[in-house]
């Protein structure tokens, strides 16, 4: 599944943009240039995560220096895993002895197995957490994060819409989009 909205750009609590990485850079790029004392922060809407682009330079420069390049040569291949996504007991070791195939696509297959069967409660727990990776970031003089922050992850929606109702519209719509936007945000129904 590609994600086209998969970065947000801030400045001073205003949502800049909301779209592509070329289209995070660009709007960054042209906000420093009209405005170089009010900082400007670049978050990854899959992660919640604050990013950190060299943005110095032309628009073009800028946009080219963000997008990532295609790695060199085969490397060794990422599980991407969450140690709470799977938890090997000594019984799924003694059956992993037992594979004929190797170990590591049979871990593999355990943890495409471990994913699938994730409920709709680990993707909740998950958007929440780049929900509050993002709040993180930007809490800076938010009023009652942590009321707010206790409140999200307790998915007490009644007390963190009441919490967070002072907060800047952009923000708060930010909030919105990340737990709603993609499948797994399904949060706040």
């Amino acid at each position: 599944m590609e994600i086209k909205n998969q970065y947000s750009v801030f400045a001073s609590f205003q949502r800049l943009a909301n779209g592509s990485i070329d289209e995070a850079v660009r709007a960054a790029r042209e906000h420093l240039d009209r405005n170089p004392e009010v900082p400007v922060l670049i978050f990854n809407n899959e992660t919640g995560k604050q990013e950190d682009f060299d943005l110095s330079g032309s628009v073009e420069d800028a946009v080219a220096r963000a997008v990532p390049r295609p790695k060199q040569g085969r490397g060794r291949p990422k599980l991407g895993v969450d140690c709470g996504e799977i938890c090997l007991l000594p019984r799924h070791w003694a059956w992993l002895e037992a594979q004929p195939r190797s170990a590591s696509a049979t871990i593999r297959r355990l943890i495409d197995v471990a994913r699938k069967s994730a409920g709709k409660q680990d993707r909740v727990r998950e958007r929440i957490a780049v929900t509050d990776r993002f709040l993180w970031g930007m809490a800076g003089n938010l009023p009652g994060y942590e009321e707010a922050s206790r409140a999200l992850y307790a998915q007490n929606w009644a007390d963190f819409s009441e919490l967070t109702s002072a907060w800047p519209e952009d923000i708060r719509s930010h909030v919105d989009f990340l737990l709603k936007k993609y499948p797994a945000g399904q949060a706040t129904e």
